[in-house]
């Protein structure tokens, strides 16, 4: 499998494009503020064909380059219908005081087409089968994304900003509500092998076994499930 990530824009936001192998199909992450040139950098060094775009939220960092990009490869974005709005109007769901600095660079609104995830969902496309997880928290309409486990490939697990290195996302925001955030935790993370790599949406690689042990905001999900009798439910993988 190839995934090649790169941070982008003002934010540092990662954008991934992910493909069986160099020179195939693939699906691109998340391009979010000044994430075209890298994207096109990207299509051209691994000789890849675009076939659709997935977003993890709605937030202008995530979803700045969703336009250029769609257009330039004739591609469909996917977005889950709670955060499509955010596209065509990115103040309602970063606040004016974050969003306004930038607005004037941003191309906002919607690609030619765009497509709705839903819970549970499962994506073909570009060889791949994406598993989609809802996990309200830092915007209503937040997904994740999951790759299985393929040869010796460990799964893999898109996070959007649900889930950081050691940290989670804000919940500060319009759309944002703690409560949702740790429930997802608990229902979306929780559950996955700990050799699943995590891919966030800001920040370095890490695991589910590593933000296990370490990340405070999981291991207190991981408590109070322990605390409702239900840390000992089985493990699963993507």
């Amino acid at each position: 499998m190839l995934i090649a990530g790169f941070p982008a824009g003002a934010w540092g936001t990662n954008c991934y494009l992910v493909a069986p192998a160099a020179g195939e199909e693939c699906v691109i992450i998340d391009p979010g503020h000044q994430a075209a040139p890298g994207v096109e950098e990207a299509v051209r060094k691994h000789r890849l064909k675009p076939v659709a775009v997935v977003l993890t939220h709605g937030h202008i960092d995530h979803v700045a380059s969703v336009v250029p990009v769609c257009g330039a490869h004739d591609v469909p974005a996917w977005i889950h219908p709670d955060d499509r709005y955010m596209m065509s109007d990115p103040e309602k769901g970063i606040g004016r005081t974050i969003g306004m600095p930038l607005m004037g660079e941003l191309t906002v609104g919607e690609p030619a087409d765009v497509r709705e995830l839903a819970d549970g969902a499962q994506l073909d496309l570009a060889g791949l089968r994406l598993t989609v997880a809802h996990a309200p928290g830092h915007t209503k309409g937040s997904v994740t994304f999951g790759l299985p486990e393929v040869a010796d490939v460990p799964p893999v697990f898109f996070s959007g900003d649900l889930l950081f290195a050691g940290s989670v996302g804000r919940t500060d925001l319009p759309g944002g509500d703690t409560a949702e955030l740790l429930e997802s935790l608990a229902r979306v993370c929780l559950p996955l092998d700990d050799s699943t790599v995590v891919l966030a949406g800001h920040g370095p690689q890490t695991t589910i076994g590593q933000e296990r042990a370490t990340n405070p905001y999981l291991r207190q999900v991981a408590a109070d499930r322990q605390g409702r009798g239900a840390a000992d439910a089985p493990r699963r993988g993507m």
